[in-house]
């Protein structure tokens, strides 16, 4: 499901326009480059709610059986790539903190996520807290 509104800045952070960052990943015209470019793109799908891709981009070997974002009310307000780096031929690391608020309360989510690449494509398998 598709947000009615559509950001111009992408929210990842990098500070292009959406179209050109996330949206094309959103919308299926490419594949991530990187593991940091995947949890990047992850982020943004948080914050529009895009619940499909997020399950496409979730490792088979971890995925929920569904994930339904419409009422969440969690408030995304930025996001802080501390840092990316491989741990193998076809898997990395990327610590990250995003900031975000729930009922008028801020909090911060400092994750460690791990990410595996198969055929090309690269999936979020998990991370620490």
């Amino acid at each position: 499901m598709k947000p009615a509104v559509l950001p111009e800045v992408c929210p990842c952070g990098s500070g292009l326009r959406y179209a050109v960052c996330c949206g094309r990943r959103h919308g299926g015209a490419e594949f991530a480059p990187t593991a940091e470019a995947l949890m990047r793109s992850r982020y943004s799908a948080y914050v529009l709610k895009l619940d499909e891709y997020l399950l496409a981009t979730w490792h088979a070997s971890t995925r929920p059986a569904e994930l339904n974002l419409a009422d969440d009310p969690t408030k995304w307000l930025g996001l802080e790539v501390r840092q990316h780096r491989s741990t193998g031929p076809d898997q990395a690391e990327v610590e990250f903190v995003a900031r975000y608020r729930v009922d008028g309360r801020g909090h911060r989510l400092h994750e460690l996520s791990r990410f595996v690449r198969e055929d090309g494509r690269w999936y979020y398998v998990d991370g620490d807290y």
